[in-house]
């Protein structure tokens, strides 16, 4: 998306809320709208890193619960470590 092609949000949050929007834009001499900007980019980046740690759990779990799989795989590891073992001697 082109840099300056942008969308209206409107939203209605609890005036203490606003009210420290409003402080941390003046100190730091910033727009409210460039706050809220980082503030939404800012838990955007967060869920979606939850999001990705949720997926990769399931699919943790669901590896896990294929004791064939997970034998193979435990089996292949004992393997490759006799190997390095043998190779250090």
């Amino acid at each position: 998306m082109p840099k300056n092609e942008t969308r209206i949000f409107t939203a209605h949050v609890p005036i203490p809320l606003a009210d420290r929007v409003d402080r941390m834009a003046e100190q730091m001499e910033r727009s409210r709208s460039w706050i809220m900007k980082q503030a939404l980019s800012s838990w955007l980046v967060q869920e979606e890193e939850r999001e990705r740690h949720s997926t990769l759990e399931a699919g943790y779990r669901a590896m896990a619960a294929d004791k064939e799989r997970e034998a193979e795989a435990l089996e292949w590891c004992e393997v490759m470590l006799g190997d390095a073992a043998d190779e250090a001697r």
